[in-house]
Formats: structure tokens, C-alpha cells, sequence
């Protein structure tokens, strides 16, 4: 088929060009006097995305499930309690990832559609009276069902029950996309990836720790190494890691970081809220509803509901192999029920129009109720109102 594939799937993103550029280099000795000059800067700067001056960033050539377990196992120990809730498939990978590593995984299930329930978290911690939970694993932005929940509010909630557990939050599909805050939200572990915000391949691990945080790591007596937060500390301080890098994915986070940071980060978050909007205004266009319940809309993915007789795999199939759109699928229990659309990263007013105008023609090959047009035209006329 002629032409690129358009990838509307919430991660992996589109790469700018100027980030694959930067990545096009030769290989490097990583031990070299000038390697500082490359890595220092780029720790330095991801503090200007995770809005930290307190916290220390870290980057592990892996991925942000891998992100999970550098959080849990550095600064804890086997068998401590940690509170989840679940309303999507990947709060669910990470209680799995606990659970499987040895601790004790104390899971809430949330109707998938809302998010953290505020109330209910605390209160649970008021009646945590012995102080058994250690950590609250917070998932800022569920991918599987476009999800955000209020992480100040789970600050919040956690301060009104005076509770001293670590706050960890999932943002590897939020953070360099949708405002966070660090200090301001009294976040402990923030945990990222390379290839949604970021706008790079996945390869990168990218975190952020508080103080608090990192003084947990000197009682913790979890095995690791690889994961090791310590060693990686000790080594980044004279700009070096404790093994080889992937150079040129810190080549491309380095291209990354001067994009986003030339944007201006709120500038960034505004963008992505305006590209969210537009996405939504064209479900409503079409007479169809989104998975998320209203104030729980996400702004880098937006789940799009099938009618009770259609099956979203179809549109997903057709968008593929007919118009060369590639869309995201609904996972675990909401397969079939939903399919995805991306809107984060290297995104623009007409790149999401292409993405609208596919979807709407897959549903119409499918026999959707839906007006040809309506959607793109919604979404048109929000964009051109609101740009600047």
C-alpha cells in the first residue's frame, strides 16, 4: 500500500525525525572523559519534566514494567504490604508484578471506566492504624481504558489520613504528556518509559525519586542488581553507568528533552488536552461514548465504546488493512468492547484529523450508525476555534 502506516496505537508513539536523526550515530566508548558531557545534562533536565528540584531522576535501559519493579524492590522488602486499585489491564500487570516479586498485594477492584476512588483510599488508610501498608501503587493514566485519576488527590487523601506509606505512580503513558507534579504532589517514585511522551522507541526505563524515597532504599534488603538504584546512583554522580548504556537511545532522550523543553512542558500539557478534546468531540459527533466516566477523561488516549452488536476488532482490522491506520485493541475485559486511539507524543490538529477520518470510515465499512463526516467536522471545527 502506498504511503506510511499512521500509528494511533497510545504507545509505541510517532518518533520525530529530529530524535531518530540524533539516534543515527556512531557506537561509542561509554568510559570515555567526555560521556559525562551527554548523560549529566540529561539527568538534570528530566527533573524539568517530572517538575522536580528535590528528586533524583534515573534512566535503565529497559522499560517502564521494569520501572515498576526497580520502585518496588529498591525501596521496599519481600513480604511488605502495598494497596492498588484495579480498573485496567495495567494496574493489574503491576499488582502481578508484585505479587509475583513476593509482596503483599492488597488489590480493590474499580469498574473499569473510573479511576482511584479518593474516599474509599482514605479511608482505608485511617483504618491501617498499625501502619502495615508501605506503598500506594497509584496508576496515574490507564492506557487500557483512557483513564486519568487525580494524584493530588491521592496526596491529599493520604495526608488526611496521616499515613506515612510511599507514594508510587505509574506515568509511563502520563508524564512528558499530562501535567504532573512531583514535589508539588508528594510523589516518591514516578515511573516512566521511553516510548510514549518521550517520543522515542521503547528501550528506556526513565524514574524519579523523592528523598524519602531513596532514604528507603538504605533499609531495604530486597535482592537485585541490574535494578540496583544504589549502584546507578553511585555511578551517575561522575556522569557514567554501572553497565553499557543503549548510547543512542540517551542521544535520542537528549533530542527529546530539548523538543519538549523548547515547546515549553505546559505548553505540551495544553496540547495534548486540545488533541484529547478533539478526539472526544467526534465520539460524541458519532453518538457513541467513551469507556472513561466524565472527569476521568485521559488526554493521550481516548477508548472508544462499540455498540452491544458490533465487535471493535473489526474496525481495529479494517483500519489496518484498508485505510493503513493503526488503532489500538481493547485488553482482558474489554476486548472487543473498545477500541483506542492515541493521541500522545508527536501529535498535531491534522494528524488526529487523518486518525478520525480513518476510524470513521472502518465503522462505516462495519454498518456503524454514524453520519460519514460527522466526527471530522466536530473535531474541525474545535480545532480551528482553539488554535492559535
Amino acid at each position: 500500500m502506498a504511503g506510511r502506516n499512521h500509528l494511533f496505537v497510545p504507545g509505541p508513539t510517532n518518533c520525530p525525525h529530529e530524535v531518530l536523526s540524533a539516534m543515527h550515530v556512531p557506537m561509542e566508548d561509554h568510559r570515555s572523559p567526555i560521556f559525562p558531557n551527554l548523560l549529566k545534562p540529561i539527568l538534570e533536565d528530566l527533573k524539568k519534566i517530572f517538575r522536580t528540584e528535590a528528586g533524583q531522576c534515573f534512566t535503565f535501559p529497559a522499560t517502564g514494567t521494569a520501572g515498576w519493579e526497580v520502585a518496588l524492590t529498591n525501596c521496599l522488602n519481600q513480604g511488605d504490604k502495598v494497596l492498588i486499585y484495579r480498573f485496567g489491564q495495567f494496574g493489574h500487570l503491576w499488582a502481578e508484578a508484585a505479587r509475583k516479586l513476593g509482596f503483599d498485594v492488597e488489590i480493590h477492584q474499580v469498574e473499569w471506566g473510573k479511576g482511584i476512588p479518593l474516599d474509599h483510599l482514605e479511608a482505608r488508610l485511617k483504618d491501617d492504624k498499625n501502619h502495615e501498608i508501605k506503598a500506594v501503587l497509584a496508576t496515574h493514566n490507564e492506557t487500557s481504558t483512557g483513564v486519568t485519576s487525580s494524584i493530588p488527590g491521592v496526596r491529599k487523601a493520604m495526608d488526611n489520613a496521616a499515613h506515612p506509606a510511599l507514594l508510587f505512580v505509574d506515568g509511563v503513558s502520563s508524564i512528558a504528556s499530562i501535567d504532573f507534579r512531583m514535589d508539588e504532589w508528594g510523589v516518591d517514585a514516578a515511573i516512566s518509559g521511553s516510548q510514549k511522551g518521550f517520543m522515542l522507541p521503547a528501550g528506556l526505563a526513565i524514574l524519579c525519586f523523592s528523598q524519602k524515597a531513596l532514604a528507603a532504599t538504605e533499609s531495604s534488603t530486597f535482592p537485585r542488581s541490574f535494578f540496583s538504584l544504589k549502584d546507578m546512583a553511585a555511578s551517575n554522580k561522575d556522569g557514567y553507568t554501572p553497565y553499557t548504556p543503549s548510547t543512542p537511545m540517551l542521544h535520542g532522550l537528549r533530542k527529546a528533552l530539548d523538543l519538549l523543553l523548547e515547546e515549553g512542558i505546559e505548553n505540551v500539557y495544553a496540547r495534548h488536552h486540545r488533541l484529547g478534546e478533539g478526539v472526544r468531540r467526534a465520539v460524541a459527533a458519532w453518538g457513541l461514548k467513551i469507556c472513561a466516566q466524565p472527569g476521568f477523561e485521559s488526554d493521550t488516549v481516548t477508548a472508544v465504546v462499540v455498540p452491544a452488536d458490533k465487535d471493535a476488532r473489526d474496525v481495529i482490522a479494517t483500519a489496518y488493512r484498508k485505510y493503513n491506520i493503526s488503532l489500538g485493541a481493547g485488553l482482558t475485559e474489554v476486548s472487543g468492547k473498545v477500541f483506542r486511539i492515541g493521541h500522545i507524543g508527536d501529535m498535531n490538529d491534522v494528524s488526529l484529523l487523518g486518525a478520525i477520518a480513518g476510524v470513521e470510515m472502518a465503522m462505516l465499512d462495519h454498518g456503524f450508525d454514524i453520519k460519514a463526516g460527522s466526527g471530522v467536522g466536530a473535531a474541525v471545527e474545535y480545532y480551528r476555534s482553539t488554535a492559535k
